[in-house]
């Protein structure tokens, strides 16, 4: 069986080091090329273009994308005073992954979003982040494991059919909801842990926690099992 192409987005960082050097790089943690290597996909790293607009023939050539997770959307992207708590703006990989989130749904690619990749799916259907809230991460880099129940007759629960604990590390989280999306799943206090676009045909879903912090491929595998066609 032919494995399907997924590309997943990086970022750019001004000071990383490895060996000997010391240098701008494109980074991602590993677990993300992994957890869709694992999941039966090849895994394709998608650093920042400085021209957003090549972003739909990249895309082309891809059987799915992946957006993962870091740093706050700038809020100024969803018509909101910066909350002195938010942190700082990331311009070139909001536009970037705008861009390939974008182009995956116009081209009707199978797109997964992990954590951030909810929030700017969200933001570009024009909804609103909340910019902080608690519980929903540890202290700096620990991720806290809790409870998201799965909304009946949504694709997330095809996928996930009863509630799980997952690794979880944010503290923004979806608001106003984005033109079209749906919760699909909800943490104990009420926070919406995942989103889909429901279309005729399609995979486009989006969850708030980190699954390539975990050994569950249940999603990846769904991803993968949708790029195949």
């Amino acid at each position: 069986m032919t494995r399907p192409l997924v590309g997943i987005s990086t970022y750019l960082e001004p000071d990383v080091r490895w060996g000997v050097w010391r240098k701008p790089a494109a980074v991602l943690a590993a677990g993300y090329h992994e957890l869709v290597q694992r999941s039966g996909g090849h895994a394709v790293l998608l650093p920042p273009d400085p021209d957003p607009a090549t972003a739909s023939a990249l895309v082309a050539r891809l059987d799915g994308v992946v957006t993962a997770g870091g740093p706050d959307v700038e809020p100024a992207r969803y018509g909101a005073a910066r909350d002195p708590r938010t942190g700082p703006a990331y311009p070139q990989r909001d536009a970037w992954e705008a861009a390939l989130t974008e182009a995956a749904l116009e081209q009707r690619k199978p797109l997964l979003g992990i954590c951030r990749g909810l929030q700017i799916l969200n933001v570009l259907r024009g909804g609103t982040l909340t910019q902080h809230l608690d519980g929903h991460r540890g202290a700096d880099a620990v991720f806290l494991p809790h409870t998201v129940k799965p909304v009946p007759g949504t694709l997330l629960e095809r996928v996930l059919p009863a509630p799980v604990d997952v690794p979880s590390y944010h503290h923004q989280a979806v608001a106003a909801l984005g033109e079209g999306l749906v919760p699909s799943a909800y943490a104990e206090d009420g926070t919406v842990e995942a989103l889909e676009l429901p279309t005729p045909e399609g995979f486009v879903l989006a969850v708030q926690w980190h699954p390539e912090e975990g050994d569950d491929l249940r999603l990846t595998q769904a991803l993968v099992s949708a790029a195949l066609g």
